[in-house]
């Protein structure tokens, strides 16, 4: 496992590097061996017996044994008649894997060949085709291979087990103790039947979809004027969100606003995204896998192994927003704060979606991708939600539990608890000021001790080695909330600075612009760069000092250094930078990024299950597929933010008092709607500029 600031990758026991030596007897093994299928039917050739299935005690065999020894014969008896469903058994089987001494060490043959293989033989009697993958009893240079197999659906991974045990010891004086093939490992064109929560889970979407359609088309069809539309029809009227969510405001029109948080927000989701479409490739049947070496020593791969500073970017927004819309909301409310409004307000905005991504993750998600990696490539097991979906709910699933529901939603546990405790920062920044900001900076200084601490007392090293547990680790050092609770203090005391110093302009000389350019882009570039002369994989040079203080440093210079191009870019010191995160173009995707940081997985899991052969791994291929997978992520994401997420926002925006303001009287309740929606749909900038329920995060803990 190498894991290197929460990204992890392979599994360390496999030699990722081309040989310099190998045994003529150890590959003569393998260049020897002709396909499989044809040394299987020659092995064979004769009928299926009971010595065949190797019976403990000579027992007298079960049912199902007697189907499968029956299924066989009927399968040797096909070949030698020429019927063809026989032929597409053998046929799609894989070979030994070509290029091993390259990395490829899987061969995963024709797998909708195998499964699509049902052979009537009688009225209440079918053969069908049973897909598995084998383990091949051949390691060269440390390197397992495998292949794939098609047999009767009727045997069982245990039989066959038997069946090609007995062909390798014939072949290569196997000794029968590797067990080749596991039952999940195995897969039938058979599926299990629909339960009742997916049928929920498919019945609530429709019913979402159902409303929006409707609504669109009385929007179309029988009002000429917005203004005279019903409230549901308003609530879930695709045209009214639609026209929010693509609606551009211009750069310096909202003095309230920061305008490059859109760019920066934007940016970091897009890092996120595409570290997370690294981690699918590297679990692909790449037939390059010794160059993964070489891909890790190249520069350009520390912006991937780092992108866990996504998340740091992240919270830093978040502590920037947090303080500078409560002090101004402070001062307009002499000190008031309502703090359970605050954290109905962000729970009823943040967990609506959450609870539709359990849903889908848990039900839909199995239903969207099948191939013979099903269950290889995956970034998660769904299957944890029967158990722990609650503490994802509850925002505590960083802490609750090792099997969490959706992994990459540890962000949101974290925020939510920052969250919850910014207003002790909040109101000690009001009424203490500088002397609060002050015991801030102590505060940030003991939470780096503490990391530190931990890591050199622990032993937790960023590259996991020496037989420390990689999930532990991971748990300690990247899911803690305090771990990440220093780039949030830092972008609450920058947000200090700037509600105080809101409507102060700073006049600086180019000299003091350029210094200051250059110590944040150095900062930026030592944290990704600094440890490429030390980056091996399979020997770590760094000392568990270096580690400790790299790692806890990191968390503070990244912070530091966007609190410059924040501050740069308000104050007309950006240049190109500011033109760039400040653009408007930025502002559709910013509404879209929360969503989009959910459910990009959803699809980049459907499309690794997806996988039928073998990839070549490269830089180039992986941007390829991310901006497929990133196109699909988005249309995914409209489709959600019109049924949910927008409808949900209005109702939240009807039901809770505004948090801005004093409501002013109205009229009749008819305006009062009215305003309320529209005042929702044209502040969205704000929300997502501003709000921190909008922030997504990045989980490299794979």
């Amino acid at each position: 496992m190498f894991v290197l600031c929460g990204l992890s990758f392979a599994d360390s026991s496999m030699k990722l590097e081309p040989p310099d030596f190998i045994a003529k007897e150890e590959y003569k093994k393998i260049i020897d061996m002709r396909p499989l299928a044809v040394e299987f039917t020659k092995h064979y050739y004769r009928n299926f017996t009971m010595d065949d299935l190797s019976l403990i005690n000579k027992r007298l065999p079960s049912q199902q044994e007697l189907q499968c020894l029956a299924d066989m014969n009927q399968l040797m008896s096909g070949l030698s008649s020429g019927n063809i469903w026989a032929i597409m058994m053998f046929d799609s089987w894989g070979l030994m894997p070509k290029g091993v001494l390259y990395g490829n060490s899987i061969d995963l043959g024709n797998y909708d060949e195998c499964i699509a293989i049902s052979k009537t033989i009688s009225d209440n009697y079918k053969i069908k085709g049973k897909y598995c993958i084998a383990n091949l009893p051949f390691k060269l240079l440390g390197l397992s291979t495998q292949t794939s197999v098609c047999f009767p659906a009727s045997c069982s991974a245990k039989q066959i087990n038997t069946f090609l045990g007995k062909l390798f010891e014939k072949l290569a004086s196997y000794d029968n103790t590797e067990e080749l093939v596991r039952e999940i490992g195995c897969r039938t064109s058979d599926r299990e039947p629909i339960d009742g929560l997916t049928i929920f889970t498919i019945i609530l979407v429709s019913l979402l979809l159902a409303a929006v359609l409707l609504a669109m088309s009385y929007d179309y069809l029988c009002c000429e004027n917005q203004k005279q539309l019903p409230v549901l029809v308003k609530i879930f009227s695709a045209r009214a969100n639609s026209r929010a969510l693509f609606r551009l405001v211009q750069p310096n029109s909202n003095p309230n606003v920061i305008d490059c948080l859109y760019g920066m927000r934007c940016m970091s989701l897009l890092w996120v995204i595409y570290g997370h479409q690294y981690l699918f490739a590297l679990l692909s049947p790449n037939m390059n896998k010794f160059r993964i070496k070489y891909w890790i020593e190249n520069p350009y791969t520390s912006l991937i192994l780092h992108a866990a500073f996504s998340v740091d970017t992240f919270f830093f927004l978040s502590g920037l927003l947090v303080i500078a819309i409560g002090l101004r909301s402070l001062e307009k409310t002499k000190g008031k704060l309502n703090v359970p409004l605050m954290y109905l307000h962000r729970y009823l905005r943040l967990t609506p979606i959450l609870a539709l991504a359990i849903l889908m993750y848990m039900t839909l998600l199995p239903l969207f991708g099948d191939g013979p990696l099903f269950d290889s490539i995956k970034f998660d097991d769904y299957n944890h939600c029967k158990r722990t979906w609650f503490w994802t709910l509850l925002y505590m699933q960083n802490y609750a539990s090792i099997d969490a529901c959706i992994n990459h939603s540890w962000y949101l546990g974290v925020d939510m608890q920052l969250y919850i405790i910014s207003p002790i920062f909040l109101i000690a920044l009001y009424k203490w000021g500088k002397r609060a900001a002050a015991g801030m900076i102590v505060l940030i200084l003991l939470l780096s001790a503490c990391l530190f601490s931990t890591m050199m007392i622990k032993k937790y090293p960023i590259q996991v080695e020496n037989g420390v547990t990689p999930d532990l680790a991971q748990r300690r050092l990247y899911y803690a909330t305090h771990v990440h609770a220093a780039p949030w203090l830092i972008g609450a005391l920058f947000g200090y600075f700037v509600h105080v110093n809101r409507n102060k302009s700073f006049q600086l000389n180019w000299i003091a612009v350029c210094l200051g350019w250059l110590i944040s882009l150095g900062l930026m570039f030592t944290v990704l760069f600094v440890l490429l002369p030390y980056v091996d994989f399979l020997n770590p040079h760094l000392s568990m000092l270096s580690e400790a203080s790299y790692y806890t440093l990191a968390r503070i210079a990244w912070p530091l250094s966007l609190c410059w191009v924040v501050f740069a870019c308000m104050h007309g010191y950006g240049g190109l930078a500011n033109s760039f995160l400040s653009s408007p173009l930025w502002q559709p995707l910013t509404k879209l990024s929360y969503s989009a940081y959910v459910f990009h997985i959803f699809i980049q899991q459907i499309n690794g299950r997806r996988m039928r052969t073998n990839t070549f791994y490269s830089d180039y291929d992986v941007m390829l597929t991310f901006w497929g997978s990133f196109g699909f992520t988005l249309l995914l994401c409209y489709i959600i933010y019109i049924i949910m997420e927008a409808p949900f926002g209005v109702l939240e925006g009807l039901l809770l008092p505004n948090r801005r303001s004093t409501p002013k009287p109205v009229v009749s309740k008819e305006p009062q709607i009215q305003t309320t929606m529209e005042k929702f749909r044209t502040e969205q900038e704000f929300d997502t500029a501003t709000d921190t329920n909008k922030s997504a995060g990045v989980d490299n803990q794979h």
